[in-house]
Parts: C-alpha cells; structure tokens; sequence
C-alpha cells in the first residue's frame, strides 16, 4: 500500500512536490504583488495630498508645463 501511495497513485509524492514548488511560487509572486499595490496606494496619496507632487507626476508624465515656460525633449537614440 505504501508503495502504491508513493508512486503509482494520483496524488504521489513527485506530485506534491510539483504542487509544493508551484504553491510557494505562486505566495512569492502575491507577496510582490502585495508590496507593488501597497506602493501605489502611497503613490496615489502622495499625488492627491501633496501639491508638489502633483505638479512634478504632471510635467514628468504628461509633459504639463506654466504658461511662461518651454520644454525641451532631450532623446536619447542610443535606445
């Protein structure tokens, strides 16, 4: 019956050692996942309490710029 059990049977031990190394994979990736949403969570407070922050995400992302002032692309085409 052992025999059978670690082997030959449906739920074996190479069976649960595949399951073993997928379940603490797949805990790695939410524990990454949990750390990037409590990232954007900060990210996303920081940009609707602080003005600065605001207007620096605006200029980076969205090429925001004031009235009186010109913005300069500089590329690099090394990319």
């Amino acid at each position: 019956f052992g025999v059978w059990m670690l082997f030959f049977d449906n739920n074996n031990f190479i069976a649960q050692f595949r399951l073993s190394a997928t379940l603490n994979e797949l805990e790695m990736e939410k524990d990454y996942y949990l750390s990037e949403i409590e990232k954007d969570r900060q990210a996303c407070y920081e940009l609707r309490t602080d003005t600065l922050t605001l207007e620096k995400f605006g200029r980076e992302q969205y090429l925001m710029k004031r009235d009186n002032e010109d913005i300069y692309l500089i590329v690099d085409e090394g990319k």
